[in-house]
């Protein structure tokens, strides 16, 4: 497991952690905070660089590792407005449109019923697109994960232990200033990130009046009766090209 410490000095943090599940395959997990528009780069070079560093030199291929290549973000990543994503590999027919199978023979050889088994897969938690309504304990943990805060009639295994290791008494004096430093960066970063997206919102908002005004004044529509349509100055309407 490797970790970035939670300092004064890094107050947008990642942190990375490699496990092992008891069947031997390899759990990536990342929380990222800062805004990166290659992350999709980076997930597969994560996830690349563990497939051949744990298949030793002259090993046959079929000893590579199974990767789940798990990214918890908490910044605009791409286009969509779930909150988890799920990423399979599959082999579709271009003429056909059918779904490649592994055969019965490679069944049998892998211990494995489908081919996706086999890469890489890939699931992608946008926290902050959660809207803190929890159906199940997937969303237990993503409430858990955007808010600091654990619920008492929230059940998901896993939280119980989560929730004393979030009480500061168990904490040293060190380990709670760290804490305390970390839920602060995390409420500015949150401010930081709402007033972006209100700014750009008002933006809009204004570039479309503006869009607007310009169209009736170019249909010669008085000036006064623009100003009053759209919401902008006078002066305002008068200054547009």
């Amino acid at each position: 497991m490797k970790s970035n410490r939670l300092t004064k000095e890094s107050k947008f943090n990642r942190v990375d952690i490699l496990a092992r599940s008891t069947q031997g395959e390899l759990l990536l997990i990342e929380v990222q905070n800062d805004t990166e528009q290659d992350y999709f780069h980076r997930m597969l070079y994560g996830s690349s660089t563990l497939i051949t560093e744990y298949l030793n030199r002259g090993e046959a291929y079929e000893k590579i590792k199974k990767v789940y290549s798990i990214h918890i973000v908490y910044f605009p990543l791409g286009r969509g407005d779930d909150y988890v994503y799920e990423g399979r590999v599959q082999f579709r027919g271009r003429h056909l449109d059918d779904k490649l199978e592994l055969s019965q023979t490679q069944q049998e050889l892998f211990k494995k019923k489908e081919i996706h088994e086999i890469f890489p897969e890939y699931y992608l938690l946008k926290v902050n697109n959660f809207d803190d309504v929890t159906k199940d304990s997937l969303d237990e943990w993503i409430y858990f994960l955007k808010n600091s805060e654990i619920k008492e009639e929230f059940s998901a295994q896993g939280l119980t232990e989560a929730k004393e290791r979030l009480r500061q008494e168990h904490l040293s004096e060190e380990e709670s200033a760290v804490y305390k430093q970390y839920l602060q960066d995390r409420q500015y970063e949150n401010s930081i990130i709402s007033t972006t997206k209100a700014a750009a919102e008002l933006e809009g908002k204004k570039k479309e009046k503006r869009d607007i005004a310009r169209a009736m004044k170019q249909s010669g529509s008085k000036f006064e009766f623009i100003a009053q349509i759209t919401g902008l100055s006078l002066r305002e309407v008068e200054e547009l090209p």
